[in-house]
């Protein structure tokens, strides 16, 4: 026999109502894109604005990822760059702050200083990295010096 609902036990419980309310809230958090695009409105809002990508963004970071260990292949100089990028860009090659329009996975301001790389600096993370591995290199000696400097100061 079948109790009122609100008692114990209830079995099966009649459905509930649901407001049209609650259920656009519900399918607006269940929707990956919604929910992307509110992580980058909140981004947007702490100076950060990442351009609008593909659906395959989660495989360009990795393979972002996977051609700097390429390119440097000791593991600490690595995992320096490693921390620095996903700082300031989360590995995003399309990653732009807004306020100072420095741009890519190493953030280069200006943009344009990574043409030396390459032609292929707006969309190419190979160029990007390329690039912000010499910036390191030159300026403070390695990915880690940079590192270093940047945990100091909040930036390198």
């Amino acid at each position: 026999m079948e109790q009122p609902h609100g008692t114990t036990p209830c079995t099966p419980c009649p459905p509930r109502k649901v407001s049209v309310l609650s259920a656009t809230l519900l399918r607006r958090i269940a929707t990956p894109k919604k929910a992307i695009a509110g992580v980058t409105l909140a981004a947007a809002t702490t100076g950060f604005l990442f351009a609008s990508a593909p659906a395959q963004a989660a495989s360009t970071s990795g393979s972002a990822k996977a051609i700097a260990q390429q390119k440097i292949s000791n593991s600490a100089q690595f995992s320096c760059f490693d921390k620095i990028v996903s700082h300031e860009s989360g590995w995003n090659p399309n990653a732009t702050n807004a306020s100072t329009g420095a741009y890519g996975l190493v953030q280069a301001l200006p943009a344009n200083k990574m043409a030396s790389a390459g032609s292929d600096w707006k969309s190419n993370p190979a160029t990007q990295i390329e690039w912000g591995v010499k910036y390191m290199n030159d300026r403070y000696g390695s990915a880690c010096g940079a590192w270093d400097h940047w945990q100091a100061n909040g930036w390198y």
